[in-house]
Order: C-alpha cells, then structure tokens, then sequence
C-alpha cells in the first residue's frame, strides 16, 4: 500500500526536525510527506529547508486555515496516497513504526484505521500475580493507577469496558491502558496524533471544526464517528516517543474548559441519549476529577497551573447548563 504522512505544527521547529530526522530512518519510507504548517514566522520552514528529506511537500497556511482540525483537513485535501498517516510533531518515532501500521491493514479487509503505540509513558510489569487496588492488569500486564482512576476506581466510576472503548458514561480506558505486548487490538477511538486511516473514509467524514485551535478530543470524536465504517485497531508494535513540547499549548484555564466541554460534546457523539444513570455517573466523575486537580494546588509544585486548570474546569461544567455545545454536521456520519 502507498502511503501519505501529514505532520500539522505550529511553532515548533526543533520538534519537527528532530521527528522528521526519524522518519529519515524508517524501514519504511512515506511515498509522499505533506507539512502542514500553521506558524507565524518562517522558522520552521527554513529548518526543514536546511536538511534534505525525500517526498516532502511544505504548506503555509493562512491564519483562516490555522488550527489542528482546520490543518488536518487541507493536508487531506493535498495527500493522492491509499493511507493516510497523522503525526504529532513533538514524536519521535522507533525505526519500524510505518512498517508495522501498514502491514495491519492486511489483517482485515474492513480495517479503516490503524492507531500506533506511545510507548515512553508508562511502566508495565509482565506478572501472574493479582493486582493490588491501586494497579490495572490486562493481558498478563501490570501499571500502577494514578489517584485520578484509584479515586474513581473507589467510587464505582471506571469503565467496564477494555481500553479503547467508551462506556455508557463516557470517562473510559484511554490506549495507554493497553500493554506493550506486542499485539494488535481491536478498538472504537485511538490517539489522533499517532493515528492512520484509509484515505476513502475522508470522503465520508472529515475532522469536525468544532474543536477550534489546540483541539483536544477531535481524535476521539473522529474514531468514534468513523467506527461505524469498519474496524480500528491499535498496533503496540507500532511503537514511538512522546516528547512532550509545551509551545503551543493552550494555557490551563482553557485546557480545563476543553476537557469538560469537549468531553462533554464527544461523550454526546458516542450517546446522544444516553441513561440518567450514565448522566449521573458522568457528572459525578467530572465533580470528582475536580476535587482531584484542586487537591494537586497543595499536593503539586505547580500549584497556580493545578488551579487554573481547575476554575476551568468549574467554568467548563457550569457553562453546559448557559451554553450547551452545539452539534455541527458532521454529527450525523455517527
């Protein structure tokens, strides 16, 4: 299969740089490699112009066209391959990453799209033995709970649901609940930065321009529409570095926002009616999560981020009852 490498970025010239020289030494390599980018000065272009990497096309966006969902769209609309691969630009990637994504397409003919594996985030422990009330095993793996799901956990608000899944009331295992064992498994939503689709599927949805800017969520909505074409998988061989980058990111007041009202809008994708009860566990876990991120004001170094973060997410779930996010139409491919 051909395959197509989109990399949206926005002033973050030493991450793309340092991600591209690992696509340079990919087993491998992208038929076509589109930068997508979103900065407003002339340093990330300059970088890549200093060093030579075969198949690359550069964009310029204009600020209309700024944002990740809004650059992931136009870099769609550029990108002639079968596949079509998204990359965060502060990853770094292991030398048979594309390999092991392409090969999975093969495993099923109904495949649309195939999601990579973060593997720098969490310990994992191989063990036969039963975990304790702070620790999550699948597989024949064991990793520690952090106090956000041992908190849940106490109170009955985990999912029952294999990770990569999303329960009634929304709030389930995310993809680094899955253990790096190599396998491949079958999931409804995965991480848009470390994601590929088949190129058909943008025919018949496309990245929702609901999520403006940093837009945290727009991957779960979009697997979570797309899972009604055909099946997703997440491939653990397919392996890379998250190197965090903090340009660009939104600050905490509105990340705090975000993860309500965005979690709010793709829990409503997944269910738009769903039960009093999933209503209710849904806000509990929200109230609970609050209390937690407050707590971190006296427990973090960080103290004024823990509580900036927390306002918003006061602000986030107050302003659902004076402003309920709004469905676009892109809704309906759900």
């Amino acid at each position: 299969m051909t395959f197509s490498l989109i990399i949206c970025t926005y002033q973050r010239p030493a991450a793309i740089i340092r991600l591209m020289r690992s696509v340079v030494e990919q087993s491998l390599y992208p038929d076509e490699i589109l930068i997508v980018d979103g900065s407003k000065g002339n340093e990330t272009k300059l970088i890549l112009e200093s060093e030579s990497f075969s198949n690359l096309s550069y964009f310029k966006v204009e600020p209309h066209n700024r944002g990740l969902t809004k650059q992931r769209n136009y870099g769609i609309s550029k990108a002639g391959k079968e596949i079509i691969c998204f990359l965060d630009d502060d990853v770094v990637l292991k030398p048979d990453y594309f390999k092991n994504i392409i090969v999975t397409y093969s495993f099923n003919e109904n495949t649309v799209g195939v999601g990579g594996y973060i593997c720098n985030q969490v310990n994992w422990i191989k063990s036969n033995r039963q975990p304790t009330f702070r620790e999550f095993k699948i597989d024949g793996w064991i990793r520690k709970l952090g106090s956000r799901y041992s908190f849940r956990k106490l109170f009955g608000l985990v999912s029952d649901c294999p990770p990569g899944f999303m329960p009634e009331f929304s709030n389930g295992y995310p993809i680094g609940f899955l253990p790096p064992s190599g396998k491949t498994f079958p999931v409804e939503f995965f991480m848009g930065g470390v994601a590929s689709y088949r190129k058909e599927v943008f025919q018949k949805i496309k990245f929702s321009e609901y999520f403006e800017g940093y837009g945290l969520y727009e991957d779960m909505d979009f697997c979570l529409r797309m899972s009604n074409l055909g099946q997703l998988y997440v491939n653990t061989q397919a392996q890379l570095l998250h190197l965090h980058d903090e340009n660009s990111r939104p600050n905490k007041y509105q990340y705090g926002k975000m993860v309500i009202r965005n979690g709010w809008y793709v829990w409503r994708v997944k269910y738009p009616k769903p039960s009093l009860f999933a209503r209710f566990k849904w806000h509990s876990t929200a109230f609970l999560l609050i209390l937690v991120r407050l707590s971190n004001v006296l427990t973090n170094s960080r103290k004024r981020e823990a509580f900036s973060e927390s306002i918003g997410r006061i602000m986030g779930w107050i302003s659902l009852l004076s402003n309920t996010p709004k469905f676009t139409n892109e809704r309906g491919a759900a």
